[in-house]
């Protein structure tokens, strides 16, 4: 098994923690994960744990990861419990090629059951990692085998589904890299990943440590809605570090480089905020989302590029201009200022760049992005099935809710399909505030529409797609990887409250079968 430092040509991985969005975009998020860090310090902890190492990249046949217990510095003054991938956030970085047969090892050293998903990836549905719907958490002691073909290239993450809005935000996450057989040739590949922290959940006016999303509401009036949806914009607040690979502000790697190369960033959104990224100095070109080629992408420059949860964006640029560049984040929260890192020319001292996170700056549209042909699918086809996703925000009895067409998950209609069918689903966000990152598991599909009208640019292939109150998009896919699906929002307090449903083959015998007094799996 080959191992490198991810600080190397081939891959450097940044891990970024924080949001670059303003407040509203924050709004009816829990704090279902705050538990996690309550021991928010060393010296606060209360058992020894080793601090966390650099990033590795593995390949080979057989790849060992080990789920365990850390404690990750995030910059001179936090260091957090986190859970890890082999001893580091973001776990260690799968790099194989198209058409391996890939071969992973989990062993669970942590203090709970927990799997792993491999987000965006068309693996067997036996091996998509989902507690109680595809297999049985792996507990404490115990190891899994997963196998799956490297069928498709791109960039992909792969993360913990069981408690997932806990596991994840612990740092439970890591990259899967699936190089093409015939890759165009690039002289620095870095992937960053980004995610967002609490240095301080115990600070506040209220017990944050047993406090999730089902709980937060504290009665159904009207007014209590109002308090409540608002309350949940302050809490979101309490991610207050951003990070990049797990660090943050000074602490974050440069990225060097040298003047004529062709720079390859992979940029990964593992938090539960989306995050407007400007690349300061060059012209860039998006080459692909969410592992998926873009015909003929066009020049960009001073531009945002808005990253979703879930979403993958890889982009490119010539390193021609000599200096100390930032890729920054804007945005106006507390974490911000720490979502960036240094670009530096090889042999060039001088600092050429300036902070400008409070620009207003146009946000790259995907839709009219690149050179358009007519893709896969249509919006005026036949389909074998048409499904509406009518995407909500309520009040339960118990507390704020996530709804998909009015109900939460498992009460919300599955999409029901045969193998081969085309299916088409509208997904309308009515809620008033809260963005919904819909994430579909074990395919790809086109988006065809926004706002009713057509997409004009390269055909967008896509496992994730964020939508923001008010929209509506359209999207395609052929039913081609039978199984049990989750469709679900990526803001994972949102599907832990409610907001998941599941593709569902009426062909598909499963050969597993949940223990229904098993109280372990906890899918979401």
């Amino acid at each position: 098994m080959k191992k490198l430092l991810l600080g190397t040509v081939l891959a450097g991985v940044v891990a970024i923690g924080a949001a670059c969005s303003n407040n509203s975009s924050m709004q009816g998020h829990d704090m279902s994960n705050m538990n996690m860090k309550e021991e928010n310090t060393a010296q606060d902890s209360s058992k020894k744990l080793p601090l966390a190492t650099n990033t590795e990249v593995l390949s080979g046949k057989e790849i060992n990861l080990t789920a365990k217990e850390a404690l990750l510095q995030i910059n001179d003054k936090v260091k957090l419990p986190v859970y890890t991938y082999n001893g580091s956030v973001p776990g260690a970085q799968i790099r194989v090629k198209q058409g391996d047969n890939v071969k992973i090892v989990l062993k669970n050293e942590l203090p709970e059951p927990t799997t792993i998903h491999w987000h965006g990836y068309p693996v067997p549905n036996s091996q998509d990692g989902v507690p109680g719907v595809t297999m049985d958490a792996i507990k404490p002691g115990e190891t899994f085998t997963y196998e799956f073909t490297a069928t498709v290239p791109g960039t992909y993450f792969y993360h913990s589904h069981q408690e997932s809005a806990k596991q994840v935000d612990k740092g439970l996450y890591g990259t899967l890299i699936v190089e093409p057989k015939n890759e165009e040739k690039v002289d620095r590949d870095y992937t960053l990943v980004l995610d967002e922290w609490m240095s301080n959940p115990d600070e506040g006016n209220m017990d944050m440590s047993g406090m999730d999303h089902s709980n937060m509401g504290h009665g159904n009036s009207s007014d209590d809605k109002e308090m409540d949806m608002s309350s949940m914009g302050h809490d979101m607040s309490m991610y207050d570090i951003f990070t990049i690979n797990g660090k943050s502000g000074s602490a974050v790697e440069p990225l060097k480089v040298k003047k004529g190369e062709k720079v390859r960033l992979r940029l990964v959104n593992a938090g539960y905020m989306p995050h407007k990224l400007h690349l300061h100095g060059h012209e860039f070109k998006i080459v692909a989302t969410d592992g998926q080629p873009l015909k003929d992408p066009q020049p960009i420059k001073d531009e945002l590029l808005n990253i979703a949860p879930g979403e993958r964006y890889d982009i490119e640029f010539i390193a021609n201009n000599p200096g100390e560049w930032l890729l920054e984040c804007h945005g106006d929260m507390e974490g911000t200022d720490g979502m960036k890192v240094k670009i530096q020319y090889e042999g060039q001292a001088n600092n050429t760049d300036k902070e400008n996170a409070k620009e207003n700056l146009p946000v790259v549209d995907m839709t009219t992005y690149g050179k358009y042909e007519v893709g896969q699918f249509t919006l005026d086809q036949k389909y074998d099935v048409e499904y509406t996703m009518d995407l909500g925000t309520a009040m339960g009895k118990d507390g704020m809710i996530f709804t998909i067409n009015g109900k939460t998950y498992p009460d919300t209609a599955p999409i029901n399909v045969k193998t081969g069918d085309l299916v088409k689903v509208k997904i309308v966000n009515n809620s008033p505030t809260d963005v919904h990152p819909m994430h579909l598991h074990g395919h790809f599909f086109q988006v065809l529409s926004k706002n009713g009208k057509p997409v004009t640019g390269s055909p967008l292939i896509k496992d994730s797609l964020n939508v923001n109150p008010g929209e509506e998009y359209v999207v395609a896919f052929k039913a081609d990887n039978p199984g049990n699906w989750m469709f679900h929002c990526h803001d994972l307090h949102h599907a832990s409250a409610g907001m998941v449903t599941e593709e569902k083959y009426t062909d598909y015998k499963s050969d597993y079968t949940p223990d229904p007094n098993d109280t372990t799996n906890k899918g979401e």
